[in-house]
């Protein structure tokens, strides 16, 4: 069985709105995006005065990189000047950083993005398995989808499209945006919470990262968290439970592969998965 349950006394059978993460959750487009994040930022403190040794950089960057997986990419770079400050250096504009990182990103990617638009690869090569069926089962069910990510605005929703995603959402895709202090995930829940007069369980939210899983229980709802293997599209990537369970996960699952059973669980119609 895929779908681990963490929390077995969660209230099923009332989720009418449902929050995703989308890369990682249902976008593998950037599948890799952390071994070019890290890097870079290991290069960029290599070159500070009081620096460690570069196994020790790399550690230090990975956690905070993962600790700050989910919020919008700006943060992840401010959070790298702070670091340049305390080993002594001086550090470049966040916009800066964020710009090196994602030239090296889009390099890393493109041939993707290229593969969907000429038709050499489906749409369903760069999804996490299972993933359109999980949301037309939802859908079915007359839940509101919501799409959210830490990537730019404009790049989720032209990823969305290239996946054949955007039906699902239509106008509910929220990104990054210049000023990143109007928007944050956090902010997005309460929003549906308030417009949909939502109670605790009927908000579902579903995330690879720490920060929409930690959303998603702070305002009472449920959260499963997505586990996926992004390089090899199979099995649990036990790193990512751990963290997950952390956060407050009430279900793990690997991928969408049973989305029927995950569904059926969520909405109360099986007791157990």
């Amino acid at each position: 069985m895929s779908i681990e349950v963490i929390h077995p006394e969660i209230q099923r059978g009332r989720v009418r709105s449902a929050l995703f993460d989308f890369d990682g959750t249902l976008s593998l487009i950037r599948e890799g995006w952390q071994q070019v994040m890290v890097p870079m930022m290991v290069e960029v403190l290599l070159e500070t005065p009081d620096r460690e040794g570069e196994a020790d950089l790399r550690r230090a960057v990975g956690d905070f990189v993962a600790e700050l997986t989910g919020k919008q990419t700006i943060y992840q770079m401010l959070r790298l000047r702070e670091e340049v400050v305390r080993r002594g250096g001086e550090p470049r504009e966040a916009g800066e950083y964020k710009r090196r990182y994602l030239s090296r990103l889009h390099a890393r990617i493109a041939p993707r993005l290229a593969a969907l638009a000429e038709g050499r690869a489906a749409a369903d090569d760069f999804l996490v398995p299972g993933a359109r069926a999980m949301l037309e089962g939802l859908r079915r069910r007359g839940v509101a989808l919501y799409l959210a990510s830490g990537t730019d605005q404009e790049d989720v929703a032209r990823e969305a499209a290239a996946l054949g995603l955007e039906a699902y959402f239509a106008d509910r895709i929220y990104g990054a945006r210049p000023r990143y202090w109007e928007f944050s995930k956090a902010m997005l829940v309460q929003q549906i919470v308030r417009e949909h007069g939502l109670q605790g369980p009927e908000f579902l939210g579903v995330g690879d990262g720490f920060v929409e899983i930690e959303n998603t229980k702070a305002a009472g709802g449920i959260a499963v968290g997505v586990a996926s293997d992004e390089a090899r599209r199979q099995g649990i990537d036990e790193w990512k439970r751990q963290r997950l369970i952390r956060a407050g996960a009430d279900v793990i699952v690997p991928d969408y592969r049973e989305h029927e059973r995950l569904v059926s669980y969520l909405f109360g119609e099986r007791e157990g998965p």
